[in-house]
């Protein structure tokens, strides 16, 4: 059964009367004619000189490339492990209000792949929501519904939830046999159907495995999809697009990260990343001009 279209669920102004995130991000796929998401993965070891040292160098190194690629993105995604890891929490709530500032246009989905339930899936959702004020955010929904429920409660929030991934191992519980079908795929029955009475779910599903690409697509009709896999791991393009394209030949949020981030090394990290990620966007947008 495929899932309702953003329009059909009469998504525009959440209760908290902000735009709501598929709106912001269908006019972001309009406005920047892309389905590029830079990912925002900082990786100290692999900062360009002019980063090697300074207490606030995670986010002037991703800024600089949020600035060189925000007119062609349709999204950014930092992943708060990356942050985390090197104790520069405030720096990841710093650069998303700079994101917010700087490019208000370009929703933000927090790359956090939380899954809990209760009390404390309430707290990742604040974590997410109101600490770091992202537009959307990555979950885990193997523990069930009352795991994603708290992430709901935002309704001007999106939510993506793993469903295929693009690692190799992604199939070892993923792919299944669950009564005839696998388990990603009743996975995705579910986030098109009952779990998403608010409009609000989208999901994760790897470029990596184009076939079981295209199964979800045909599954959750036009429901917005991150895919991941395109760049540094190696996906097919036009593979991926034809797989993983909506009814209106599009629909994806296509993520690149370390081939953007890590272009150059030098003093003209920014442009190079910028001459990759435009590189990526037209190759995208070719590809989509095959389907029509």
């Amino acid at each position: 059964m495929a899932g309702p279209t953003s329009l059909e669920c009469g998504i525009g102004l959440g209760e908290s009367g902000n735009v709501d995130f598929v709106s912001m991000l269908e006019r972001a796929w309009a406005s920047a004619d892309s389905l590029l998401c830079v990912g925002l993965d900082p990786d100290p070891s692999r900062l360009p000189g002019p980063f090697h040292a300074g207490t606030d160098r995670l986010l002037r190194f991703c800024s600089a490339i949020a600035d060189a690629t925000a007119d062609i993105a349709c999204a950014f995604k930092p992943q708060i492990a990356y942050f985390a890891a090197h104790r520069a929490e405030g720096q990841l709530e710093a650069l998303i209000a700079q994101l917010h500032d700087r490019h208000p246009q370009v929703p933000v989905v927090l790359d956090a792949k939380r899954g809990d339930i209760g009390s404390t899936a309430e707290q990742y959702a604040r974590e997410a929501f109101e600490r770091y004020r992202a537009d959307a955010v990555t979950v885990n929904p193997y523990l069930g519904f009352d795991s994603i429920e708290p992430y709901l409660a935002y309704p001007d929030k999106g939510v993506f939830l793993l469903c295929r991934t693009s690692n190799p191992g992604g199939a070892d519980l993923r792919g299944l046999d669950v009564g005839g079908e696998r388990l990603y795929e009743r996975l995705a029955r579910l986030a098109a159907g009952q779990w998403n009475a608010g409009g609000q779910i989208g999901l994760v599903v790897g470029a990596t495995y184009p076939q079981e690409l295209a199964r979800v697509r045909a599954i959750v009709g036009d429901m917005p999809l991150l895919v991941p896999g395109v760049g540094a791991q190696g996906a097919d393009i036009e593979a991926c697009v034809r797989a993983g394209a909506d009814s209106r030949a599009g629909g994806m949020l296509v993520n690149s990260a370390r081939a953007i981030l890590y272009a150059s090394a030098g003093d003209d990290f920014a442009q190079a990343a910028r001459e990759v990620a435009l590189r990526t966007r037209n190759a995208l947008n070719a590809a989509r001009r095959a389907l029509r």
